[in-house]
């Protein structure tokens, strides 16, 4: 079916010298002899062994310079040629000169015949009959393991089956019964008696048994299908070992041009040398003359520079004298700086003590406003009593609303005592800013004048309270500590 569907499109309808069917033959024998990859392709070597094999069928003699030329064409543009080219190139004659259409039919079957249907030997012969014992002319087929005989060689009449395996065995007869050229084919069961045409005919039927007998015997495939692939194997090798010399001959090849690099640079390198040998030597020269140039100049600077260094000794001299001045201002600026740290520190100290009279004064306030409420919730008390005790309670009223008065007095003789303790609190206070007013400007006379002391400022101040009456001088630990105060005794007068 695949010959078929594919002949019709690519088989060539020019005159060929054999017929479809021999072409059908030629492209079954391509598809055993070609490479296991697609495309399929037929390699030269397989092609020299086809021609060969169709040569030695037809009788001829086989022209080997007139295929290497051939071969030589067909390297240069292919690998190889498709079943279609193999066709054309049986079917044009090229190889086959001289031969007529039968006799290349002929060769063909023959050729198909052994590798395709394994095939070894065929050919008419007598054979002996195991019940009448007569002898009949029978067309003999040899294969791996088998040997059929028929009647004639169309191979229609099929008569019989000689199978043959390990313990088989042929062996020459002497002649008789006026038969000449036997031989004894033994197997298991029976033996057969075959007679050749002739003694070449003998040896080769031998010979040919012998050999299938023992490739059973061994478990070898056929001669054929054995001997195509020791060649492809060897083909494989020989492309192995092409492939390695390439290999071997691009490695010496990049060998080669790494030397030639290596030998490049190395004269590059010797050139370069060379160069830079010449450019140091007329630098050495023109160095050994500008060394001169420059001592005769280094001469005129010395002397120069030591008249330099005599006027800067001069100087640093003068420069001496004016440092050692400012350092003597600088102490006495530092003597005033610490008398100014002084009178600081005391007006702190001054602050302190009016900050402490401020919180006495406080807190003898918050103890009159704790009496007070007391009274005031007594007084409430008494207004909730009967008639009878009002009258009684009036007095007792009047006592302590003289008794309130009189607190109302020492309350406002505070007031004038904290005023008094405020202005001696702003008093202190200007005081303080005018001794940080001076130390703040020792500071920056020094920071100006040298820039080498640093002085001592006042930490930073807490936030002060303010109250009703002004400024409060205690913290808020000492607030929140007054209050819990406050509100103890608060609870306790109710």
């Amino acid at each position: 079916m695949c010959w078929t569907l594919c002949a019709k499109k690519n088989l060539s309808r020019s005159p060929l010298l054999i017929s479809d069917e021999d072409a059908f033959k030629v492209w079954v024998i391509f598809n055993f002899l070609s490479e296991d990859k697609y495309p399929l392709i037929i390699v030269p070597e397989e092609i020299e062994y086809l021609l060969k094999k169709l040569t030695e069928a037809m009788g001829a003699g086989w022209q080997q310079e007139q295929f290497d030329h051939y071969k030589i064409a067909l390297n240069t543009s292919r690998e190889g040629l498709s079943a279609w080219e193999l066709i054309d190139l049986i079917g044009s004659g090229q190889f086959s000169k001289g031969m007529d259409r039968q006799t290349v039919s002929m060769a063909i079957n023959e050729v198909f015949n052994e590798l395709i249907l394994d095939v070894l030997k065929q050919g008419y012969m007598l054979k002996k009959g195991h019940k009448r014992k007569n002898w009949t002319e029978r067309w003999f087929v040899l294969k791996p393991n088998i040997i059929s005989y028929y009647v004639s060689e169309d191979l229609k009449d099929k008569k019989g089956d000689i199978i043959l395996d390990g313990n088989c065995c042929v062996e020459a007869l002497p002649d008789k019964d006026g038969k000449k050229c036997l031989f004894l084919i033994k197997c298991l069961d029976k033996s057969f008696e075959i007679s050749a045409s002739d003694k070449k005919k003998k040896q080769e039927w031998i010979q040919a048994i012998q050999t299938t007998v023992s490739l059973l015997r061994a478990g070898s495939p056929p001669p054929h299908k054995e001997a195509r692939q020791k060649r492809k194997e060897l083909r494989q090798k020989l492309l192995a070992e092409q492939e390695e010399l390439e290999r071997q001959m691009k490695e010496l090849q990049t060998a080669n041009e790494n030397k030639q690099k290596e030998l490049e640079t190395v004269r590059k390198q010797l050139e370069a040398a060379a160069a830079r040998a010449a450019e140091e030597e007329k630098k050495r020269l023109q160095t050994q003359v500008e060394l001169q140039d420059r001592f005769s100049l280094e001469l005129e600077r010395e002397k120069m520079v030591r008249q330099k260094m005599e006027e800067q000794v001069a100087q640093k001299s003068s420069e001496l004298e004016q440092y050692l001045q400012r350092v003597r201002e600088l102490e006495e600026m530092y003597k005033q700086l610490q008398e100014a740290l002084e009178d600081e520190k005391q007006a702190r100290q001054d602050e302190e003590t009016v900050r402490k009279l401020q919180a006495r004064l406080l807190e003898e306030e918050s103890a009159k406003r704790a009496e007070l409420e007391k009274w005031h919730l007594q007084q409430q008390q008494t207004i909730q009593m009967t008639e009878a005790e009002k009258q009684e309670l009036e007095n007792q009223r009047m006592i302590k609303e003289q008794a309130l008065q009189v607190a109302m007095q020492q309350l406002e003789q505070l007031e004038l005592e904290r005023k008094e303790a405020l202005e001696q609190y702003e008093e202190v206070k200007k005081k303080l800013e005018t001794a940080a007013n001076n130390t703040k400007s020792w500071k920056d006379k020094v920071a100006h004048h040298e820039g080498l002391i640093r002085l001592i400022e006042p930490g930073s101040k807490n936030p002060h309270l303010i109250t009703n009456w002004g400024p409060a001088a205690f913290t808020e630990a000492e607030l929140e500590q007054r209050q819990k105060s406050w509100k103890g005794k608060k609870t306790t007068s109710e």
